[in-house]
């Protein structure tokens, strides 16, 4: 991969870094907590509840992405960004494009997700 592909993928992986974080932000200053005497019924309850647990979760896919983006851009000063991980071949520039966390080449991923279909059936 060139410098100028590599500069690109930095900063996309920056920008999408800083996007998650300002959501974190965002997040924080509304506050996950509520009074359950502000709520007039059961069902109103419920339904702040289960917002709640989707934001919650939102929030630990996030943070597992943002633990993702800091090692791809670990991996770019480090020289070894956009090579497999397993076979050791560079991963296509589109995949890359497509999923810029990307550790595996297509056929290493489809490999894995074959494995582990035949282990969930």
């Amino acid at each position: 991969m060139n410098k100028k592909e590599l500069k690109k993928f930095k900063e996309i992986l920056l920008e999408r870094k800083k996007e998650i974080l300002a959501l974190a932000d965002v997040t924080k200053e509304q506050g996950l907590g509520f009074d359950p005497e502000d709520l007039p019924d059961e069902v109103d309850l419920a339904s702040t509840e289960a917002g709640q647990s989707l934001n919650l979760r939102l929030r630990d896919r996030e943070g597992i992405l943002l633990k993702k983006i800091e090692q791809s851009l670990t991996k770019i000063e480090e020289g070894e960004y956009g090579i497999c991980e397993l076979c050791g071949e560079d991963i296509e520039v589109k995949r890359l494009e497509a999923r810029p966390v990307s550790k595996l080449c297509v056929r290493c991923k489809e490999d894995q997700e074959r494995k582990e279909k035949t282990f969930a059936e």
